[in-house]
């Protein structure tokens, strides 16, 4: 079951924010990115609870008996150059063990918290180059926007 986050799950969800760092690299300077840095769970605690308790921020699980096996937080933002408003991911992990069907329904479920609450755009991303994530973005209707480049000084 996809629904929204609630304080119950904040232990477990900030487990799936470092396991979603974990996968990603950001421990290892040889990770995908080279952005590294420690994992803190008060900041997790924090980005946590932002998107639990924050204007135009959402914060979805994945719900396997009771327990978040999955993660998509967004948060809205009018656009700087005109009045759009988009969304864009902050973060998005599922389990490897419970992925299956769940990542399409997460995003489903987060496209309609963007439409009732009127916005105009939605953005999601992806850590390096992840070939089924693009598959199922594309499949989903989103087009390559922007390339972001990141180097480390």
């Amino acid at each position: 079951m996809i629904r929204n986050a609630t304080m119950l799950d904040k232990s477990r969800c900030i487990e799936l924010l470092r396991d979603s760092r974990i996968s990603a690299g950001f421990d290892r300077k040889d990770g995908l990115t080279g952005f590294t840095f420690p994992f803190d769970p008060a900041y997790a605690e924090r980005v946590f609870l932002t998107h639990i308790t924050g204007t135009n921020r959402l914060c979805l699980v994945h719900d396997v008996s009771g327990v978040a096996q999955g993660i998509l937080m967004m948060v809205a933002y009018e656009h700087l150059f005109g009045p759009v408003w988009l969304t864009q991911e902050t973060l998005w992990w599922i389990d490897p063990s419970h992925r299956g069907s769940a990542a399409p329904r997460m995003l489903d479920a987060a496209e309609n918290w963007a439409k009732e609450k009127g916005y105009h755009f939605t953005g999601m991303a992806g850590m390096g180059e992840d070939p089924a994530m693009a598959a199922l973005y594309r499949r989903s209707g989103y087009r390559i926007a922007e390339t972001h480049y990141l180097k480390a000084l």
